[in-house]
């Protein structure tokens, strides 16, 4: 089945909810501690997962036939298929309602949101939710929904889209952390999370077929750091809720400022390119 219609999620031939289960293991805790994380401490059983470290679980699960050109799942028992060859993280909304600890079975549900057809300054543009409920024990302690977008091909010769620099966020900021992304740590959260698409390694294809300057940082994992970094600024405090907004592109190999200021009742953080322009935010509600 495609989508090609404006609220297709209304459709009552939408795919069923997907459900998966699967344990929080500390292999899988590892590696990525151990790749993103080096200097927070190991966890032991028991422990409650950092906020936003469940996106390492469940990774994708579609044979290699039921992949897009570019590497995304083309049919995955959730999304329909979509008739725009592009697809993009583009922010999300999750709630954290219980810990989630190292060593419980976590039953995943992953149904279709909305979807909703738009047309933008370079064409047509799908935007598709993907709620997701993780569940231990039959109680949810964690409610997602994802935003991805699906795009056009790209335009070789549309102008690239200005930056939008903005100095005060570092400038003003409560604190600033400094990271650079390496080609490594984007093949190492391929492998964990079974991501393909090609964007993410293959940079011909980022390049010529996706029109970005190099590899790009997974979405997803940028809304991992993005959290980790609140939560090591506010180590007494315990996440309820996260809100990420991706802007422009995060590219492999470029320093990455990630600039920390307190809100009412969270704090905002906001990923930064070495040009002041902004790249990513993360709204953080605290318990």
């Amino acid at each position: 089945m495609s989508i090609d219609g404006a609220t297709a999620a209304a459709d009552a031939t939408a795919p069923a909810r997907v459900v998966r289960t699967e344990p929080i293991a500390p292999g899988t805790v590892e590696a990525y501690r151990g790749t993103f994380a080096a200097a927070d401490p190991a966890l032991a059983a028991g422990d409650a997962l950092p906020a936003a470290w469940e996106g390492v679980f469940f990774p994708f699960a579609v044979p290699l036939a039921d992949l897009r050109p570019d590497g995304t799942p083309a049919r995955d028992g959730v999304v329909p298929e979509v008739d725009l060859p592009r697809r993009m993280y583009a922010g999300e909304t999750t709630e954290f309602l219980r810990p989630i600890r190292l060593g419980d079975e976590v039953e995943q549900t992953t149904s279709l949101g909305a979807v909703v057809e738009k047309n933008g300054s370079r064409g047509r543009l799908m935007f598709v939710d993907i709620e997701r409920e993780y569940a231990v024990g039959g109680e949810v302690a964690v409610r997602s929904v994802w935003h991805d977008v699906f795009l056009e091909a790209a335009d070789p010769d549309a102008p690239p889209r200005p930056p939008r620099p903005e100095p005060s966020i570092v400038a003003d900021a409560d604190w600033v952390d400094e990271l650079t992304p390496d080609a490594r740590q984007l093949f190492r959260f391929s492998a964990l999370t079974f991501n393909t698409h090609l964007i993410h390694y293959d940079r011909s294809w980022a390049r010529d077929v996706e029109g970005l300057p190099d590899l790009l940082v997974h979405g997803p994992l940028t809304r991992i750091l993005l959290m980790d970094a609140a939560r090591r600024h506010a180590p007494e405090r315990v996440a309820a809720q996260l809100d990420v907004r991706a802007i422009a592109p995060v590219l492999v190999d470029r320093p990455l400022r990630l600039a920390g200021s307190a809100t009412d009742g969270g704090v905002r953080v906001t990923a930064v390119d070495p040009d002041d322009a902004v790249l990513a935010t993360a709204d953080i509600v605290w318990a």
